[in-house]
């Protein structure tokens, strides 16, 4: 019985989660992520290889989503700070329509680039099973950590995370 709820509680932690490969198609911690076409929700659509050269963090996230939408404040602030100097930041809604993600965004005035993906391609290649889901890419495309759960990105703890894992100095 202990052992049961000691797993429980690392896969809800999202400790556990990366050991757990379930989606088709996912790309593990050390693996590199393959190319794919994303459609812009909040902007132009672009090629996950126009990131490749700088670390990338990916939220994955949907409107219905209360933990996503917690979090998203602070990786708005994360982005504002010290997206597009060290690392790049965008946002991959798993929404069936649209509309409903623009929504979401334009009422907690998210401004990070953000996409859409219908189809389940990046959900199924990050392993997006739970959301939130935030994998941080290094410049050349290799992931190096994928963290479930809502978390406050701009805090110390996670700028010393995101520090030591993408090894830029923040």
């Amino acid at each position: 019985m202990k052992a049961r709820l000691l797993l429980a509680l690392l896969l809800l932690t999202g400790l556990l989660g990366p050991a757990f490969a379930a989606s088709p198609g996912e790309v593990v911690v050390g693996g590199l992520l393959r190319e794919v076409n994303m459609q812009g929700l909040a902007g132009p659509s672009a090629k996950l290889a126009e990131f490749h050269g700088k670390p990338l963090i990916i939220n994955v996230w949907a409107s219905w989503c209360g933990p996503c939408q917690q979090e998203m404040a602070s990786l708005e602030r994360l982005s504002s700070r010290f997206g597009g100097k060290q690392f790049a930041i965008i946002g991959i809604s798993t929404d069936d329509y649209p509309q409903a993600a623009q929504a979401a965004l334009k009422k907690s005035g998210i401004k990070f680039r953000q996409f859409i993906d219908q189809q389940l391609v990046l959900e199924n290649m990050l392993g997006a099973q739970h959301i939130p889901l935030t994998v941080l890419v290094n410049a050349q495309g290799k992931v190096l950590l994928k963290i479930y759960g809502t978390r406050e990105w701009d805090d110390a703890r996670s700028l010393d995370l995101i520090s030591k894992t993408l090894q830029v100095k923040l």
